[in-house]
């Protein structure tokens, strides 16, 4: 995949019908996302469970675009080669998950998919400051982890601001997780974010069997964001 800036659209499926995730991937990549967002919980380095290897295995069938599977899980490292042959197209860890991120990078590429980095709202940018050569995505979380539907941290919209110019040139998405809407997409694309995940903020007010809602708020999101910005390559 050619790397540019322009806005994505990844909506979160934690949100979507979970007795019928497979109409409700194809739903919404029919109506316009850009990536499918696979959030991976464990109940213990978050308080929720969610999806194993198998349950992302049986997404991936449905899945068009781009399947990005952040794992929200400690340790990481054991599960690496499982979420990888089920099927995701980029891996993302947290910083806070482990003691050694830098080596789960390297065990992340190692396994031939694209690698991600995850900073909760606590943890300062410096954090991934020496491992950005091993990255392909930062995330920047702008809600604790654990559980969709929470409101906006605004101390995110800085962290993006910095990261960007931390990244400079090199071809490393910079995505966002937590609250994105039409009324804080445009903060975060302003300061550098071009992957935008979105839950309730594109489930909301459709289902499979009535997908047009879907459509409209993920136009509505990308429109929100390519207004501050425009669609920069």
């Amino acid at each position: 995949m050619t790397f540019d800036r322009k806005i994505r659209i990844a909506p979160s499926i934690l949100s979507a019908d979970f007795a019928d995730f497979g109409r409700e991937i194809r739903a919404v990549e029919d109506q316009g996302a850009d990536w499918v967002h696979v959030d991976v919980m464990d109940g213990h380095f978050v308080p929720n469970l969610t999806f194993g290897p198998p349950a992302v295995k049986a997404f991936r069938k449905h899945v068009k675009t781009f399947m990005d599977v952040h794992l929200m899980i400690a340790p990481v490292d054991p599960y690496i080669e499982a979420y990888a042959e089920a099927g995701a197209d980029l891996i993302s860890a947290h910083v806070e998950a482990g003691p050694h991120i830098h080596r789960t990078l390297q065990a992340i590429r190692a396994q031939g998919v694209k690698s991600g980095v995850v900073l909760n709202p606590g943890t300062p940018v410096e954090a991934v400051e020496h491992v950005l050569d091993l990255c392909d995505l930062v995330l920047v979380m702008t809600v604790n982890p654990g559980f969709g539907g929470q409101k906006f941290i605004p101390s995110g919209v800085e962290k993006t601001r910095r990261l960007r110019a931390m990244i400079g040139d090199r071809p490393i998405h910079i995505q966002i997780d937590g609250g994105v809407t039409p009324e804080t997409a445009p903060l975060v694309a302003a300061a550098g974010a071009d992957v935008l995940v979105a839950g309730s903020a594109v489930f909301r007010g459709g289902s499979a069997d009535d997908p047009a809602p879907y459509g409209a708020n993920i136009r509505a999101l990308r429109a929100a964001a390519e207004a501050v910005r425009g669609d920069m390559a």
